[in-house]
């Protein structure tokens, strides 16, 4: 899957590939020539993906190839134990968690987790969840609460469901006890933007000690194609949707809605997705070795702090 900014750089890296292919069959040398374009495709690798728009990073964060949660998960732990159910309705697919052993810590990962074909994106009901997926992770959070292990949180959705039948079941509710819920939890809580952080089906599971994002993600109240239909009738403005939402991480680090950006490999995630995860095994250990040293109601009292000074003003 190419997008549109990426073919300049695809085109070389076929041109590079026809070279080393004639080389081979022909045995001349062409290495100066080889490192010469290598060299190039590098630099526009660089140039490219240091000046994306707003709307190119929304792109890139939906990349099919882009690691998903159950891939963090399974790339950062040694045992997972999946735990499924509300208790209450049923196991919605689009939410998944349990207990990780991470490193010989054992941790609560909880995540919304898409498909990558068609039968997968219907089980998986395009990373949505419905009531009861708020509902197991609360659950999820609360046996970990229990246990006093840590929660890690990968946030992927393009919203919660908004069925009917999602919002018969209380849709609004469950994501607000997750929001009040969340505040009060004893044991820390690393909330991960990882791909799509859209409206409160992302918050319903972002309320953290630390709240991070991946450099080519987006985290806002709605998508800008809703936006622009919203706006202007038509989607044909998400592009000016999104530079006027401001939806990437480095927006939302300079309005101090999260506390950093985790850097991806150039040209994204799934570029180079083992070094993605090496580079997140490490954010996370790093930043559990810093909230455990904060004594708890100190943790929580901060984590309130920073969630109520948002959007404040003063007036002088």
């Amino acid at each position: 899957m190419l997008l549109d900014f990426e073919q300049p750089i695809a085109a070389l890296e076929g041109k590079l590939r026809e070279m080393k292919k004639l080389a081979e069959d022909s045995q001349v040398d062409v290495s100066e020539a080889v490192k010469a374009l290598e060299e190039k495709i590098k630099q526009l690798k660089k140039e490219t993906y240091a000046n994306l728009t707003r709307w190119q990073r929304v792109q890139l964060s939906r990349h099919a190839d882009r690691p998903y949660t159950l891939d963090y998960i399974e790339g950062l732990t040694t045992k997972f134990i999946e735990l499924h159910g509300d208790r209450n309705v049923r196991d919605d697919k689009a939410m998944v968690g349990g207990f990780g052993e991470m490193d010989g810590r054992t941790v609560m990962f909880i995540g919304q987790q898409k498909g990558r074909n068609t039968k997968q994106r219907q089980l998986r009901n395009f990373g949505m969840p419905n009531p009861e997926g708020y509902r197991k992770a609360l659950r999820l959070m609360k046996m970990a609460e229990k246990f006093n292990k840590p929660i890690v949180t990968f946030i992927d959705t393009p919203g919660a469901f908004p069925g009917m039948e999602a919002e018969e079941r209380g849709q609004g509710e469950a994501i607000a006890r997750n929001l009040k819920e969340m505040f009060m939890l004893k044991v820390p809580v690393i909330c991960i933007v990882i791909g799509e952080g859209a409206s409160g089906g992302a918050l319903g599971i972002a309320i953290g000690d630390r709240v991070h994002m991946l450099e080519n993600t987006w985290y806002s109240v709605i998508s800008p194609e809703n936006c622009s239909t919203i706006l202007w009738r038509s989607w044909d403005y998400k592009e000016q949707a999104a530079d006027a939402m401001k939806v990437t991480a480095k927006d939302m680090l300079d309005f101090k809605l999260i506390d950093g950006i985790i850097k991806e490999p150039l040209g994204g995630a799934h570029t180079e997705p083992a070094k993605m995860i090496s580079t997140m095994r490490k954010h996370i250990l790093k930043t559990l070795d810093e909230l455990e040293q904060i004594p708890v109601q100190e943790r929580i009292s901060q984590r309130i702090d920073k969630f109520s000074s948002m959007g404040v003003v003063q007036e002088l």
